[in-house]
């Protein structure tokens, strides 16, 4: 049975289709509301009408992938493989450069449905700066595809670039979506839970310089006023067990309820989650796994922790978006990755709702300025800060020592790199020397009195 935004999305996608208009079809809808399940309905309508042979699934990672594959294979009752007998395959942005000739070839013979999760992953304009896998869309796919749908959560890019095959309005230049399902009505319809946000801040802290102390009245005014970075607030012992804690009674207080409730804690490198599933196991007596790009198969780890009844899973660029583990409810988001896409992505992994009578959704982080705008802007579908393109801005985020090549990759390729970069937000998630440097710097802020602020949002619905 599908849910009301998703029957009207499904019927606007095949009228726009069947009426021989440009066969693009973009779909934006709140990250949780069921998008891939969407997908997969318009593909089994256009097999039933006749309209396809294939269909092909491209998005950003290997876990997103394989949901994406099951989703696909029940929809349409047969293997999503790609193999003998099954009507399409599961892929990667990344594999695309790896598929040979003969693949392209042999698809370009029938009618082909080709669907992109995530789309906001992948850039092109006609100056040159797109990434590796706009490039690789526009180059080896638009041209043969009969049919295209992109879908999308948070469909903006933090590099202002075009975001591949989308249409922008002029001179104004906003995205255009063809459907659009946004978080407040999700909330409405009982699609998605309500989020509450906990903006943990610290008064009376002090920096030590030299022989003296330098005293500040919240972490904003640290961070402002200080040489004190970021990295150092998530890598200090009482601030991260502070937010630890408080999310520990939160969840414990959910599992009263809903005794399989689970929780997630996004850290800034794989040293950094080490130490945080440390102290939830022997501070607070929880049971916790981990998952990290360096995991030789952080696809069964996750899929451990999403049947289990294990309480905390913590993860580095794992399970940022798209990744369906419905018994997350309580998140922290301890990255040092600071940006309103990868913090709306973060926040999409406790809302998607489930059969359990508790479905409170409570994100703890810290109160930085950045991180504070971007939760009181959640209730806003597209931040207006994020609706235009500005190309005659745009700058490239480059990884030292690599290619542009080797920055349109993400998490899932090269296990011994130790210097990620997250291509969609254009910032570092783990650097050699970070951890060191954030902790020694860390030993110098003495923490005060820790308060917090709660943006429970939609509190009018």
């Amino acid at each position: 049975m599908l849910r009301t935004w998703q029957a009207e999305c499904v019927d606007q996608a095949i009228n726009k289709f069947s009426s021989n208009r440009r066969p693009h079809f973009f779909c934006q809808a709140t990250p949780g509301a069921g998008k891939t399940v969407m997908a997969a309905e318009v593909a089994k309508r256009l097999f039933q009408e006749g309209m396809i042979d294939l269909v092909l699934c491209f998005s950003p990672s290997l876990s997103v992938a394989e949901g994406m594959k099951n989703t696909f294979s029940w929809k349409l009752e047969c293997s999503f493989n790609g193999g003998l007998g099954s009507l399409g395959g599961s892929y990667t942005y990344q594999s695309i450069r790896f598929l040979d000739e003969n693949f392209w070839s042999t698809v370009s013979k029938y009618r082909v449905l080709v669907v992109f999760d995530e789309i906001h992953h992948c850039s092109f304009d006609y100056e040159g700066r797109s990434n590796s896998w706009g490039l690789e869309i526009v180059s080896k796919i638009q041209s043969f595809a009969r049919y295209t749908l992109a879908l999308s959560g948070t469909p903006w890019r933090s590099d202002r670039l075009p975001i591949v095959m989308a249409e922008y309005s002029d001179p104004e230049g906003m995205l255009v979506c063809d459907y659009q399902y946004g978080l407040q009505q999700a909330v409405f319809d009982g699609v998605c839970r309500q989020p509450k946000i906990a903006l943990i801040d610290n008064e009376h802290l002090s920096i030590q310089i030299g022989n003296s102390n330098q005293n500040f009245a919240s972490i904003l005014e640290c961070l402002k006023e200080s040489d004190v970075s970021y990295q150092s607030v998530i890598h200090n012992e009482e601030a991260m067990d502070y937010i630890l804690n408080s999310a520990c009674k939160k969840l414990a207080q959910i599992r009263e309820i809903s005794p399989n409730a689970g929780g997630l804690v996004v850290a800034a490198s794989i040293k950094h989650a080490k130490d945080i599933q440390t102290r939830l196991v022997e501070h607070f007596n929880q049971s916790a796994c981990i998952v990290t790009y360096h995991h030789d198969n952080p696809l069964n780890e996750i899929e451990s922790f999403r049947h289990s009844n294990v309480q905390w899973i913590v993860s580095v660029g794992m399970i940022s978006e798209g990744t369906d583990i419905p018994r997350l409810q309580v998140c922290c988001h301890m990255s040092s990755v600071k940006t309103e896409l990868y913090f709306r992505q973060v926040l999409g992994r406790i809302l998607r709702v489930n059969d359990s009578p508790n479905q409170e959704a409570w994100l703890y982080t810290f109160a930085e300025e950045s991180l504070v705008k971007f939760a009181e802007r959640v209730e806003e579908d597209i931040p207006e800060s994020c609706m235009f393109v500005g190309i005659e801005n745009s700058v490239i985020p480059r990884c030292a020592n690599s290619s542009s090549e080797e920055a349109g990759t993400t998490y899932e390729s090269r296990k011994n790199d130790f210097r990620k970069l997250e291509w969609a937000t254009g910032t570092f998630i783990e650097s050699t020397n970070s951890d060191f440097l954030a902790f020694e710097e860390s030993e110098r802020i003495k923490l005060g009195a820790f308060r917090e602020r709660v943006i429970a949002a939609f509190d009018y619905v």
